[in-house]
């Protein structure tokens, strides 16, 4: 199949550099791996069809080393560049520096990122296209002078948080005057450390939210969703267990929902996957637009188990010069589907991390089981990096049966010796209030705080 790339750079790492691997070989399109010297044993390398190394261990010498990445693009030859997630996936510099290169990056414009990677800037696109938005400020806070006269407007709790960027970093939840000004300098200094861009804002905090999101895909003329997902179960708010669709999402907001998406990408001409970030109010039954994601997420697998589309795949062909072959009234949801992350840290020990060698992994296989990763038995995982080191995925017809096939799953599931996060999703996965649904953005860190140990599942 032609699809006006011919030879892809792949500018990140681990599990999802495997997997776009894996979209890329079934699409005829030659890859090439950078590493830095501390990944030159991982899958991905040992998958793609060239390795350049481009530096340290570190990711500000290596992976966030733009100068670095693009040599690596005129040595390979290639033709395009993906992100990934994380890293440089959502750096309009970077993207502009591509395509001065002559190559293609798999994501929307550097323009479209600016607009909407910029959490401020895509909140007010939000309103321009009619999308609903948490109460809160018209852009940047500038002065803390601001910041006192937003917050008494729209009233305590706030939320301060970065303006680029994501992950929960550069966030701060305030509930008094007193707290506001020094919690607006330390959100500026993590912003600032984490992105390069102290830049932040303020919205209303709303207590016991649901986190939802709308997956779409566009082509700059034509734009689809692919229905939505809920992420409520965060820790420290890092999504640890993904479901699609949201299963206590009323049947009429859905459609509302997923048409504010479609909306707010087509008002901006996306192009490219991305995912719009909302937060959902039970109470008042009610959605607000938070953010946009511009590029592949962690959790994209639960939407390609219930739609039957390869999103990387509709990347890598959209950014080929491609139209969406897709159309909205054929895309069902068919079952559903939930995602937990593997990680390595140990939750017995405040979620320590354990990097180091893995002797051994037993995931088990079959119809609706899904394991995308990036390591292998005897791969040692490294300390520099993000502690993902697997998405374990089960589908069903309904959720109850997805729950069922997760539980099986995970009791089946060996990855060690180090301690992971698999004994923390073998409680949750039989925790009353997980299977009911009943949860929030707050739900887990309040568990955690009362759970008695980890280590062994409940019966």
């Amino acid at each position: 199949m032609s699809t006006g790339i011919s030879k892809l750079l792949i500018a990140n790492r681990g599990e999802i550099a495997v997997r776009i691997i894996r979209a890329a070989r079934e699409l005829g399109i030659a890859t090439v791996q950078v590493v830095s010297t501390a990944d030159h044993d991982m899958l991905a390398a040992r998958m793609a069809d060239q390795v350049i190394e481009i530096g340290p261990a570190p990711a500000t010498k290596s992976y966030l080393n733009v100068e670095r990445v693009l040599a690596a693009l005129a040595e390979s030859g290639a033709d395009a560049v993906h992100p990934g997630y994380g890293f440089l996936s959502e750096n309009a510099a970077f993207a502009r520096a591509v395509a001065a290169a002559g190559a293609v990056f798999v994501g929307p414009s550097p323009e479209t990122i600016e607009q909407m990677g910029d959490k401020a800037n895509a909140r007010l696109s939000a309103i321009k296209a009619g999308v609903p938005v948490v109460p809160g400020s018209d852009g940047r806070i500038e002065t803390i002078e601001v910041a006192f006269d937003v917050a008494a407007t729209i009233g305590y709790p706030v939320m301060i948080k970065a303006a680029a960027g994501g992950g929960g970093r550069g966030i701060r939840i305030v509930r008094s005057q007193e707290e506001l000004d020094q919690a607006l300098q330390a959100a500026r200094a993590e912003a600032l450390a984490g992105f390069g861009d102290g830049g932040v804002y303020i919205e209303a905090y709303i207590e016991n939210a649901r986190h939802i999101e709308v997956q779409i895909l566009g082509d700059g003329e034509t734009f689809v969703h692919l229905h939505e997902r809920e992420c409520s179960i965060q820790r420290r708010r890092q999504k640890v267990w993904e479901e699609a669709p949201a299963a206590m999402l009323p049947a009429d907001l859905r459609a509302e929902l997923c048409a504010s998406a479609v909306r707010l990408a087509a008002s901006v001409g996306y192009s490219g996957a991305g995912t719009l970030e909302y937060l959902y109010d039970a109470h008042r039954n009610a959605f607000y637009f938070i953010e946009m994601n511009t590029r592949i997420q962690v959790e994209h697998p639960v939407t390609e188990m219930i739609s039957g589309i390869d999103i990387v795949r509709e990347m890598l062909l959209i950014a080929g010069g491609a139209k969406l072959g897709l159309r909205q009234e054929d895309i069902r949801i068919n079952g559903h589907a939930i995602e937990i992350r593997i990680n390595a840290e140990d939750p017995s020990r405040s979620f320590f991390p354990s990097p180091g060698r893995i002797e051994e992994i037993v995931v088990p296989e079959g119809s609706g089981l899904r394991f995308d990763t990036g390591i292998y038995a005897g791969y040692t995982v490294p300390a520099f990096y993000d502690s993902l080191l697997g998405k374990l995925v089960a589908w069903g017809q309904d959720r109850p049966a997805a729950i069922e096939r997760l539980k099986q799953a995970l009791d089946a599931t060996f990855v060690g010796p180090k301690p992971t996060t698999l004994s923390l999703h073998r409680m949750l996965v039989r925790d009353p209030d997980v299977i009911s649904g009943a949860v929030s953005t707050q739900w887990l860190e309040d568990w955690i705080a009362r759970a008695p140990r980890f280590g062994q599942p409940t019966s």
